[in-house]
C-alpha cells in the first residue's frame, strides 16, 4: 500500500523521520512493525538505499511474520493525526511530511514543553561508532575506535540482531531503535559474532545524537546563519599572527552585513573561530560549522583578531 498524503494517518503507527523523501512499513495485518526502510544523512535523499538493502529488509520482515514474531516495540496511545493538532489550524490545503514536525514542534512551544535537544532526532548509527552495510543492513562493516560501539564489544564482519530492543536489519532499524534510546545512559545491543550471540550496553555520553541538520527542511527556521565573509588568510599572514596553517582566519571585507555590524565586526577583523574552538578550516566551511552546531537563539563568543589584538564578541545567533 502507497501513502501519498500524512493526513488520515495514525503518527502514532507510522512513526518515523518526516522529513525524509520516504519511508516503508513492514506490517502485518493487525498493525505489529515489523521493521522499516528508508532514511538518508546530509549526503543526499539516497545516500543509504539500495534494491539488494530493500529486498533484505523485507526478506527479514517476512521471516518475522512466518516465526509469529511480536514485532517491534510500541507505545499503547490513541491514534494521533496531524489534522487534529491545534497548530494545524494555520496550515491550508496538503500538510506535507515535514510539516507535521513543524506543527507538533509549534504545539510544544506554545504548551511550554518543546526542548531545544528534540531537534537531534534520528541519530546515525555512525554516532555510537557503526557502519552498516547498504545491502545486508545488519551487517558490521567497520566499527570506530574508542566509540560505544567498540567499547561494547562489537567488530567488524559482527551481525547486529537488536538495538534498544527493536529488531535490526537496516539502516532505518538502527536509526529508529537510536532515536528511542535516552540523551544520555545506556542500552543494549545484541549480536553475533562468529555466529555465536553476544550481548552488551551502548554507553552514550553527552551530545552523542547530534548530527548535520542542514539537510531537514522542517529546521530550516531554526539554523543560524552568520553573515561574515571575507578571504582566508595566507600560511605567511597566519604564520606572522602566530596561527596554524591549518587554523582558521579569514579577513571580513567590506562592506560590513548590518547584522554583522550590530555584533561589533568591523572591516578587517580576522575571524579565528566560535567559543574558542581550535577549529581547522577556511571560511566557508566555519559558516557551515556553524550551521550545523547551533540553533537560532543561541548565545556564543565570536573569536576576532583586530589591529593584532585577540578579542572575544558575544552573540546572539540569527
Amino acid at each position: 500500500m502507497r501513502l501519498l498524503r500524512i493526513t488520515g494517518v495514525d503518527l502514532h503507527l507510522f512513526d518515523f523521520d518526516h522529513d525524509l523523501t520516504w519511508m516503508a512499513f513492514f506490517l502485518s495485518p493487525d498493525e505489529k512493525v515489523y521493521g522499516r526502510y528508508g532514511g538518508r544523512d546530509a549526503a543526499g535523499p539516497d545516500t543509504r538505499n539500495t534494491v539488494a538493502g530493500l529486498k533484505f529488509a523485507m526478506q527479514a520482515a517476512l521471516q518475522a511474520h512466518k516465526r509469529g514474531e511480536r514485532g517491534q516495540p510500541r507505545e499503547p496511545a490513541e491514534p494521533l493525526f496531524i489534522e487534529r493538532v491545534p497548530r494545524a489550524l494555520n496550515f491550508r490545503g496538503c500538510i506535507h511530511c515535514h510539516q507535521t514536525k513543524e506543527i507538533r514542534r509549534d504545539d510544544l512551544i506554545a504548551a511550554g514543553k518543546w526542548k531545544r535537544e528534540e531537534v537531534w532526532v534520528y541519530p546515525l548509527p555512525e554516532n555510537v561508532g557503526l557502519t552498516l552495510d547498504k545491502d545486508k543492513g545488519n551487517l558490521v562493516r567497520t566499527v570506530q575506535p574508542a566509540s560505544a560501539a567498540d567499547r561494547a564489544g562489537l567488530k567488524s564482519g559482527d551481525v547486529v540482531q537488536s538495538i534498544n530492543r527493536y529488531s535490526v536489519n537496516s539502516f532505518a532499524d538502527a536509526q529508529y531503535a537510536l532515536h528511542k534510546s535516552p540523551i544520555k545512559g545506556e542500552v543494549p545491543v545484541s549480536w553475533l559474532h562468529e555466529g555465536k550471540p553476544v550481548t552488551a550496553n551502548l554507553k552514550l555520553a553527552d551530545g552523542w545524537r547530534k548530527t548535520n541538520l542542514t539537510w531537514r527542511p522542517s529546521l530550516l527556521d531554526m539554523l543560524p546563519s552568520l553573515t561574515l565573509f571575507g578571504p582566508d588568510l595566507s600560511a605567511k599572514e597566519k604564520k606572522d599572527l602566530g596561527l596554524a596553517d591549518k587554523q582558521l582566519a579569514f579577513r571580513q571585507e567590506r562592506p560590513v552585513h548590518s547584522e554583522a555590524r550590530a555584533m561589533g565586526v568591523e572591516e578587517n577583523d580576522i575571524i579565528i573561530g566560535i567559543d574558542n574552538q581550535r577549529l581547522e578550516m577556511n571560511m566557508r566551511e566555519f559558516l557551515g560549522h556553524v550551521r550545523r552546531n547551533y540553533l537560532v537563539g543561541d548565545r556564543a563568543t565570536l573569536n576576532i583578531i583586530r589591529n593584532g589584538k585577540r578579542l572575544e564578541l558575544p552573540i546572539k545567533l540569527k
